[in-house]
């Protein structure tokens, strides 16, 4: 964790695929979840497993959790740049950046719908307003 240009906390990471360098702001709370886990004898806050074995566990929770999709890290991903972040109005500029895309297309072709659906929500919103 370093202190950003804008006075708060961000994770700066060099993304093992692409080698590109990336920054990520903290938010409140995975500030939390960093304070309570954080041990002063190790550099990582969390252990480090393979994909595979954190698969494996996300595997484990989903029926428990009542959860009958099959949940992988790559859906945790996908729905953390949809849900979290396209719907709640992050532009799609910063989505490519936080996921390491090398470049806004990549970025484009995988949540175009998404964005096609935020669209269609909006204009619906507008008609509502503008037949008032």
């Amino acid at each position: 964790m370093v202190k950003g240009f804008d006075g708060e906390l961000w994770i700066e990471i060099v993304r093992e695929k692409t080698q590109k360098n990336i920054a990520v702001p903290i938010l409140p709370k995975a500030k939390e979840l960093i304070d309570k886990y954080f041990d002063e004898n190790s550099e990582l806050v969390f252990k480090i497993c393979s994909n595979q074995r954190y698969n494996s566990y996300l595997k484990e929770i989903a029926p428990i959790l009542g959860i009958e999709k099959r949940l992988t890290t790559h859906t945790a991903r996908k729905t953390f740049a949809s849900t979290v972040l396209l719907f709640n109005d992050v532009p799609m500029e910063i989505v490519s950046q936080l996921l390491g895309h090398s470049s806004i297309t990549i970025t484009e072709d995988s949540y175009g719908k998404i964005v096609q659906k935020k669209v269609s929500e909006q204009m619906v919103k507008l008609n509502i307003k503008l037949n008032k």
